[in-house]
């Protein structure tokens, strides 16, 4: 089993930017390609990034490309999401996910993800 807890979200003005962090316990998470995802009120949870085991390739949903840069620190069991240029529309609850097919691509479908945090909540203010 794999525990993963997302934290860094908070309140900030537009423009600002964030850092969530999301730390894994429980097993090594080196070997597992890495997911965020995002739900706002009202609406279906969604990717915005995505990261191989490695590092080595990565994913961004159009909405957040050039502003959200996904990485990790397999030493740290710690995947990270750089959020910059903020926007009243990525006010959401960010969750981390974990797919536990070893050595695998990023996967943008929430389906394939076996572990999930229980959220960051994210609130920007226009």
């Amino acid at each position: 089993q794999v525990q993963l807890v997302e934290s860094g979200g908070r309140l900030v003005q537009a423009g600002g930017s964030l850092r969530l962090s999301c730390a894994a316990s429980g097993r090594p998470i080196g070997a597992y390609a890495m997911g965020w995802f995002r739900q706002a009120p009202g609406k279906e949870r969604d990717i915005v990034a995505a990261i191989s085991w490695s590092g080595g390739s990565t994913y961004y949903a159009d909405s957040v490309k050039g502003r959200f840069t996904i990485a990790r620190d397999n030493a740290k069991n710690t995947v990270y999401l750089q959020i910059d240029s903020l926007k009243p529309g990525d006010t959401a609850v960010y969750y981390c996910a974990a797919d536990e097919e070893p050595y695998g691509s990023p996967t943008t479908s929430g389906d394939e993800y076996d572990y999930w945090g229980q959220g960051t909540q994210v609130t920007v203010s226009s």
